[in-house]
């Protein structure tokens, strides 16, 4: 169809990156930032580092040329009556604000701001947490009703945990899980999640 818009978003591997985190770059994903254009291999940044790993270190570091390419992502996106973002949006991080979240984030991968703590190395931040992508119970779907009330939005859709299994959802359709480990190491699998008004189903491969 014509028309629409594409949003594309932060998880915690590329805030990862940016903040100098490249334990789970594998060899090749280092080779492929060997010769980055404006990025030169003798910043004094980088010299923690082997020199292997130093064309990455330096593109994705605040203020990089793949840093700047990230900071015009959101971590967290609204569309319609629906919140998409990787981990999950708490009840205090719609008190912090969701606004509020983006701008410093964008902030610090344009290098032009510190590195937001609450977003970045909290294990309960919108990229880490897993309450509500891990076999979210009562006490877990309560916390979502609390943050989806707040913001507002009708439902909740969240990747970072793999199920394998395919798309699925709890909480009485309030959460959406859709990771469904895409990247090879899981096997590739494909699917995707429709919203059409009220209606929500996953779509899969014949």
């Amino acid at each position: 169809a014509a028309g629409g818009a594409l949003y594309v978003l932060n998880g915690n591997h590329e805030l990862m990156n940016a903040a100098g985190d490249l334990r789970y770059v594998t060899a090749g994903g280092h080779l492929d930032f060997a010769d980055v254009p404006g990025v030169d291999p003798n910043d004094p940044r980088a010299q923690r580092v082997p020199p292997q790993a130093r064309g990455r270190l330096l593109a994705f570091a605040p203020g990089g040329p793949y840093a700047t390419r990230l900071a015009k992502r959101n971590v967290v996106q609204v569309v319609g009556d629906t919140v998409f973002v990787h981990g999950g949006v708490l009840p205090e991080h719609v008190r912090y604000g969701l606004d509020r979240i983006n701008r410093e984030t964008q902030a610090w991968l344009r290098g032009e701001g510190e590195l937001p703590e609450k977003v970045v190395a909290d294990d309960q931040s919108p990229v880490w947490t897993r309450r509500y992508s891990s076999a979210p119970g009562p006490e877990d779907c309560a916390v979502l009703d609390e943050a989806l009330a707040a913001i507002p939005a009708k439902r909740m859709v969240v990747g970072h945990t793999v199920h394998t299994e395919g798309i699925s959802s709890a909480c009485d359709g309030k959460v959406w899980m859709i990771d469904v480990g895409m990247a090879s190491y899981y096997g590739g699998h494909a699917e995707a999640l429709e919203i059409a008004g009220d209606e929500v189903k996953a779509l899969r491969p014949e």
